[in-house]
C-alpha cells in the first residue's frame, strides 16, 4: 500500500513562521551542492571463482581489477576503496599491491606507504586485504583506476585471489 502526504505548506516548529515547499527542489544541480558532497558512487565486482592472477614480476602487473569514472569538475576528489584477497606461498616473499590512475600510480605500494599496501609473508599467507585512497584527477574525462601488483624478488611467486574471494573497487566522487 502507497501512502501519500500531499501539502503546500509546513509550518516551523516554533509556531513562528511557515516553509512554502513549491518548487524547493527544482533547480538543484550538483553546483549547488557543498564541498564533500557525494556526486557519484560506482562499483565493479569480481566474483568469486573468477581466475586469480600469479606473478612473480617485479614491476607492476595488472590484476584486471579496474573501473572508469568521469569526473563532473576538475576540483572533484575521487576517493578509492578497494578490497582484494593476496596469496604469498613463500617464506620472505613480498606481494606490493597499488592503484593506478592509467599509467600513473598513486603511491608506493611499499609496506611503510599509505598509498597502497604490502604483504610481507613468514610462511605460506592468503588473506584478504583493503586499502583506501583520495585521488584529485584534476579533469572532466573518464578516469581509469586499476589494481596492480608486484613480488619483490623474481624468484618468488605471488598471487591475487578473486578466485577465493570476490574483488571489490569502489569510486565515489567528492565536491572539491
Amino acid at each position: 500500500m502507497t501512502s501519500k502526504l500531499k501539502t503546500d505548506v509546513l509550518e516551523t516548529v516554533s509556531g513562528s513562521g511557515t516553509i512554502a515547499l513549491t518548487n524547493q527542489l527544482s533547480g538543484m544541480t550538483s553546483a549547488s551542492l557543498p564541498s564533500g558532497s557525494v556526486l557519484q558512487v560506482i562499483e565493479t565486482t569480481t566474483p568469486t571463482g573468477t581466475a586469480l592472477v600469479a606473478t612473480s614480476s617485479t614491476t607492476y602487473v595488472t590484476t584486471g581489477l579496474t573501473k572508469t569514472i568521469t569526473p563532473s569538475a576538475t576540483t572533484s576528489n575521487i576517493k578509492i576503496d578497494v578490497s582484494f584477497m593476496a596469496d604469498v606461498d613463500t617464506t620472505g616473499a613480498s606481494v606490493y599491491f597499488v592503484i593506478k590512475r592509467g599509467s600513473t600510480s598513486l603511491g608506493s605500494g611499499s609496506k611503510d606507504g599509505n598509498t597502497g599496501i604490502a604483504l610481507v609473508s613468514n610462511g605460506r599467507l592468503l588473506t584478504g586485504l583493503s586499502f583506501s585512497y583520495l585521488d584529485n584527477p584534476s579533469t572532466t574525462s573518464a578516469t581509469t583506476y586499476t589494481l596492480y601488483m608486484k613480488t619483490t624478488d623474481s624468484g618468488y611467486t605471488v598471487r591475487y585471489r578473486p578466485d577465493q574471494l570476490m574483488s571489490t573497487l569502489i569510486l565515489t566522487e567528492i565536491k572539491g
